[in-house]
């Protein structure tokens, strides 16, 4: 049995974690009496004082969202049975963002038919964006987002990947003056783009911008986070897993001892704890298609959060491995 990515996490309760180090790798390729992820996170979310998630608030308006989302770039391709009960999990461990795109598929439809069919649609914070060169094609494909949402009202539209993003913006706050969308914002998952993002993080007043980072990934962390907080802009964060480098990493190793004094059970809630950590973070939404990650995921924003030595020490971690 290897400790994977979700599908066994260690009893904590009676087994000492084992130390997860390069030189430990071998050793701590077996974990005994294991849990499945589902049983124990659902135990966690039930504990009482602790079911509440961590909320931040966002810096234009002061609405508090919880720091853990849901991602919808894969898998969203059908309305299975499974993908709903992922949507029903996710909201009722509290969770309220949900991202996706007009790129990523049958996406956007998918998650519209399973909120209108689930009664969900209160409960949530829909995000998606803009990805089309000029104003009649950006205000037609964005059309296309309402319908397929099945909303009268997107919470947050982002111009995606900074395309036509002078035009797309001044669309987006046409609608968000005219009380259909409620944020506008900008994104980016590519380091080259930092430079041009930040550009215009600086020349516009944006509600949310949103950008790969993850524990194998800080780049954003030295240039586009410190920024945001300065502009006063919500950080949400694309990629939390490194693109499944993380996990590749630590697979068949155990996580180390000193995960549980920050709450952790699995690797997912470690690399979401360091992200949701940062001060300029207002949510994470790691791809999640199957309701044990919905599950897995939430009890991130639960328990105790990594300070700043914590983080390094996460840090140091992970570049030794």
């Amino acid at each position: 049995m290897r400790s994977d990515r979700r599908r066994w996490v260690l009893a904590a309760a009676s087994i000492p974690l084992v130390g997860a180090g390069r030189a430990h790798a071998q050793a701590a390729a077996v974990v005994p009496q294991a849990l499945p992820v589902e049983r124990l996170a659902a135990e966690r979310l039930g504990e009482g004082a602790d079911t509440q998630p961590l909320r931040k608030p966002v810096p234009s308006t002061g609405e508090l969202l919880p720091v853990v989302g849901l991602g919808t770039a894969r898998r969203y391709d059908e309305a299975s049975p499974v993908l709903r009960e992922t949507l029903e999990r996710f909201a009722g461990a509290g969770g309220r963002v949900v991202d996706t795109a007009p790129s990523y598929g049958r996406a956007e439809a998918v998650v519209g038919e399973i909120v209108e069919a689930a009664g969900l649609r209160d409960r949530l914070f829909l995000a998606t964006k803009v990805g089309a060169d000029g104003r009649q094609a950006g205000r037609a494909q964005i059309e296309q987002s309402f319908r397929r949402l099945r909303t009268t009202r997107i919470d947050l539209i982002a111009v995606h990947n900074l395309r036509d993003v002078d035009t797309q913006l001044k669309t987006l706050r046409e609608l968000k003056g005219e009380g259909r969308i409620r944020y506008v914002g900008i994104t980016t998952s590519f380091d080259s783009q930092y430079a041009d993002f930040e550009r215009v993080m600086r020349s516009e007043r944006l509600d949310f911008i949103q950008v790969d980072y993850a524990l194998d990934n800080r780049a954003a962390g030295e240039r586009i986070l410190p920024l945001a907080l300065e502009r006063g802009m919500a950080a949400m964060i694309n990629l939390p897993f490194g693109r499944g480098r993380l996990f590749r990493a630590v697979q068949g190793k155990a996580l180390p001892e000193w995960a549980a004094d920050i709450g952790c059970t699995t690797w997912a809630q470690l690399f979401l704890k360091y992200i949701v950590s940062h001060e300029a973070v207002v949510c994470a939404i790691p791809g999640t298609a199957k309701p044990e990650y919905a599950l897995d995921n939430a009890a991130a924003a639960r328990g105790p959060m990594p300070d700043a030595a914590e983080r390094r020490r996460m840090e140091r971690y992970v570049d030794a491995l």
